[in-house]
This record gives C-alpha cells, sequence and structure tokens, in this order.
C-alpha cells in the first residue's frame, strides 16, 4: 500500500463512553431534556438540535464541569498498545467524530493520534458561550472521510476505518476495510468487513494483518 491511514471513530472506540454529549448532559443536569432533543432532531436537524442545546440549555453552564468529564473518561481497553503497534507498521492515524475537539485532543497529545475531525464546544471566560463549531454533523462523516483523502492523495481503497454506529456506516463503505467495533446496530455489521465483539481495541490488528495480506497479494498478481 503506498499511504496508509486508519480512521477511527472517537465514543466507544478509542474511549469507553458511546456518546461524550450525552455524558456532558448529565454533569449539566440537562440528561432528560437532552435525550429527548437528540432523539427527535440528531437525524434530522442537527442545526436545530445545536441551537436547543448549545445555545439553550448549555449556555452560561460552568466550563470546569466539561474540562473535568473530558480528564476524566477512561480509554477503551487495548488502545495504547494498538495505537503503537499501527505506528510502528507506518500507519498515520486519524479520529473523525462528532464528539467533542478537547477530548480528541487528549487522544492526539496522549496517544500520538495524527490527525483529527471534530466538533468544538466553544468556550470563553470559564463558560459555555452558546456557540459550537460542527464541520462533522450527523451523516457528514463520509463527507470529511473523502475529503480529507483527496487533500492528501490516498486511495479509499487503501483505507482503514473502524466504528461502531449508524454515523459511520457511510464511511465504511467507503473504505478497503470497515471494521465494526462492539456494536449494536446491525446494518453496521452488514457493512463492515469484518467484526470485533469484544471491547479491546487490539482485536482489530488480525484484521488489519489480514487486509495487508490480501493488498499485497494484489500488487504481486
Amino acid at each position: 500500500m503506498r499511504n496508509r491511514l486508519i480512521v477511527f471513530d472517537m465514543d466507544g472506540v478509542i474511549f469507553e463512553h458511546c456518546n461524550f454529549w450525552m455524558e456532558l448532559h448529565k454533569e449539566f443536569g440537562t440528561y432528560k431534556e437532552g435525550l429527548e432533543l437528540t432523539n427527535k432532531y440528531v437525524k434530522t436537524d442537527y442545526a436545530k438540535l445545536v441551537e436547543e442545546v448549545v445555545g439553550r440549555l448549555w449556555k452560561g453552564k460552568p466550563a470546569d464541569r466539561y474540562y473535568a468529564l473530558v480528564e476524566r473518561i477512561g480509554y477503551i481497553a487495548g488502545v495504547k498498545e494498538t495505537i503503537s503497534a499501527l505506528k510502528k507498521k507506518g500507519y498515520k492515524t486519524a479520529i473523525i467524530s462528532s464528539g467533542a475537539k478537547d477530548l480528541a485532543l487528549r487522544a492526539q497529545n496522549e496517544l500520538g493520534i495524527d490527525y483529527i475531525h471534530t466538533n468544538e464546544l466553544v468556550i470563553k471566560d470559564g463558560r459555555v458561550t452558546g456557540e459550537f463549531r460542527w464541520p462533522v454533523a450527523h451523516g457528514r462523516k463520509a463527507v470529511v472521510f473523502r475529503n480529507w483523502a483527496d487533500e492528501h492523495h490516498m486511495h479509499l481503497s487503501e483505507m482503514i476505518v473502524v466504528g461502531d454506529s449508524d454515523s459511520d456506516i457511510r464511511m465504511m463503505r467507503l473504505a478497503g476495510l470497515g471494521i465494526a467495533f462492539c456494536t449494536e446496530s446491525e446494518e453496521l455489521r452488514k457493512v463492515a468487513t469484518a467484526v470485533v465483539e469484544k471491547p479491546d481495541l487490539r482485536e482489530i490488528l488480525p484484521h488489519i494483518d489480514n487486509f495487508e495480506k490480501r493488498e499485497l497479494l494484489k500488487t504481486i498478481k
């Protein structure tokens, strides 16, 4: 393979919790209404969801609770060993997620993730401002993925995606190898090349080895 890139979803794949924003609702005491708004708007009107949640429910909330959550969430088992093994193989690593930029920055700093594409909750003077930068809205991961590949002159067929939710389906369809990681989504399972059931990121490595062997055989033929 000329270029090697593996893209990870973040919540539930790099970090333990499946949805950072829902955990933040718990911190801010807005979980019940936040869940109702998310179920109503996340797939149909992301701008409205942002307006209602960030602009109304969270505006003015203390940022210390947000930052404490960023630091408190634990990594999924085996993540450090997996990222290290991939780097030794020559892979570049990326996160494409609708999750929090500050959480992705933590992974970038602590694990050495090369690239991050996420959403950002804007904080100023210790408070949530009500602003939200969301280049990775629900359903847009595949657009970000394709644009990133074009920008870096990479073939999608040579790229790997590891995800766990319906929002990863379109991105996974474009990749040469798609690994569904500990997911309850039947649709994602159908799209994926491989499925990992155990919540340990090291379980993806044999599937990547097999993918490399198949790609090598293609160059030989």
